[in-house]
């Protein structure tokens, strides 16, 4: 299916070569109508930590550098750069001519103030431990800098994709609470206009953006928060382009006006899904109870039927595809005596046959929380409840709006254990995720795993750029990360896009269909949106 999707794409992509050449020239106008069930958080890009954050803030932001469709390194706000030879250094020769979206000159003064707020104590963000690596930080010039690392940092140049922020707007507000979180101005290709709480967002087309005029000039991003209206909003032409569910992609969109009026994409995402346990919990502390829950669950089963098919089992923090990724660890297969074996060692048992395992005078009973909307994690959640009690474990199911469920659960730690997804990097660097330093509020590492052998790794990964070194570095902690299950890692899904028909220009490229967003164009005759 993939490869057929991909074929059909290519040829595609040569259509609009060949066309380029004839002399045409894609229409501006239209709007984009996009769904999700996630509201932003903020708009300050070095806080936004959750996707639908990232998503708006990739639009209005840039980075020094970015990924291509083939992911390569490209320039970005950076038009070129020079890295030492020992790998200390990084040059960069930023683009001129960049204007704000208010009209001031972007500068090499902006990547500074972006930089020290990145490492400033007092901002809270996510994102500092690629930036503390940075030994010093030189403006050469309006239009130059200089990094130099302590020591060297394999991921130093993929780390300056984050996107920057204007100085000349934040550097007396505090980034923590400034009302620019909801009112953005970047150098991106659009502009923000509108946000109106808990219903949509609309961006406008930069036509003085760097790299042209994107082709659509609106985009708007709805927030409908399930899955099921979001798909009658699909249906009734309310929205153009959302996540297909896979029972969405696989039977309700086979009829005659989905395949005329709109195209379904697949592809392998960048992310993986995961129960993630409070390690505080002196429950979760004891290894043997990790690994009877891994034995408990049948994660091929939640595959059938939550994803019917489409996605693989997860083993760990990397995409079976990334060089990161080590083959010779194997999932282990479903095996329910196996876990309550492990459980009984761990001096678990019934004793008053309730069916619910007791120790120390209290049951085995705990709380999974997940994001509302999500009905893939819905599902999973119960699939993994069902399963738990068979081996004596009660499980319960708490969903939260997604924003409240970040900013009261997630950032907080107020939970036992949580149903969530990662979005992947490019590179497998993963310091901010695993290293026992990265657990403060606001941080990544939220079920405080600690691990003296991983943190060691996770440094070294990152002071080497020879590719076979850090793949034997992350393949061991692939390996380590499996056998101590801080995670229960479960599956990497199919992304499903499916967008209208009208929208051309779009390809599929190891990076997805976002990469070209600015190229895609609506034609006159089929546009919808006039003002």
């Amino acid at each position: 299916m993939l490869k057929i999707i991909r074929a059909v794409f290519k040829k595609a992509a040569l259509l609009f070569l060949l066309l380029g050449l004839l002399g045409f020239r894609p229409d501006y106008g239209d709007a984009i109508v996009a769904g999700s069930i996630g509201e932003p958080r903020t708009l300050i890009p070095i806080l936004a930590s959750d996707s639908a954050s990232g998503a708006i803030c990739g639009l209005v932001f840039n980075g020094l550098v970015k990924y291509d469709k083939d992911l390569n390194l490209v320039g970005d706000l950076a038009e070129t750069w020079d890295v030492s030879e020992d790998g200390l250094e990084i040059t960069f020769y930023l683009r001129k001519g960049v204007r704000w979206h208010d009209g001031a000159p972007f500068t090499a003064r902006d990547v500074e103030f972006t930089y020290k707020s990145l490492i400033d104590p007092n901002v809270r963000t996510a994102y500092s431990g690629d930036f503390q690596m940075v030994e010093k930080f030189d403006v050469l010039d309006d239009y130059r800098l200089k990094v130099t690392y302590k020591e060297p940092f394999s991921p130093g140049l993929s780390s300056w994709g984050m996107n920057i922020m204007p100085r000349h707007l934040l550097e007396k507000e505090d980034l923590n609470k400034t009302e620019f979180s909801r009112s953005p101005i970047g150098t991106g290709r659009y502009k923000f206009s509108l946000w109106k709480t808990g219903e949509r967002l609309e961006l406008v087309s930069n036509h003085d953006y760097f790299e042209g005029r994107p082709h659509i000039d609106r985009y708007i991003y709805r927030i409908i928060p399930d899955q099921a209206t979001m798909f009658l909003e699909l249906r009734s032409e309310g929205v153009d382009y959302i996540g297909l569910t896979p029972l969405q992609f696989s039977r309700q969109t086979q009829t005659k006006f989905f395949k005329e009026d709109f195209q379904k994409f697949r592809f392998p995402s960048f992310g993986y899904t995961y129960l993630g346990y409070s390690l505080k919990d002196p429950r979760f502390q004891d290894l043997k109870v990790r690994q009877a829950i891994n034995y408990a669950i049948d994660k091929e089963e939640i595959i059938r039927g939550v994803l019917l098919g489409l996605g693989r089992v997860a083993t760990g923090p990397f995409l079976p595809e990334s060089w990161a990724y080590n083959k010779d660890v194997k999932a282990i297969g479903y095996n329910p005596d196996k876990a309550r074996l492990l459980l009984k060692e761990a001096g678990w048992q019934d004793r008053d046959g309730d069916g619910i395992l007791e120790k120390d005078g209290g049951k085995f009973s705990f709380t999974v929380v997940t994001n509302q909307g999500n009905e893939q994690r819905r599902m999973t959640a119960e699939i993994i409840q069902r399963r738990l009690k068979e081996v004596g474990i009660e499980l319960k199911i708490k969903i939260i709006e997604w924003s409240s469920f970040v900013s009261e659960f997630i950032d907080k730690r107020r939970f036992e254990a949580v149903l969530l997804g990662w979005g992947l990097g490019q590179d497998p660097d993963m310091y901010d995720i695993w290293h026992s330093s990265k657990t403060k509020e606001g941080e990544f590492n939220f079920v405080g795993y600690g691990n003296k052998e991983v943190d060691g790794l996770l440094l070294e990964g990152r002071r080497t750029f020879d590719q076979n070194e850090r793949a034997r570095i992350y393949h061991r902690i692939h390996e380590i990360l499996y056998e101590e299950q801080p995670y229960l890692f479960l599956y990497v899904p199919d992304s499903l896009p499916i967008i209208h028909g009208r929208f051309k220009g779009i390809e599929v490229g190891a990076a997805g269909i976002g990469h070209n967003f600015i190229e895609w164009y609506v034609s006159k005759s089929e546009q919808k949106y006039i003002r």
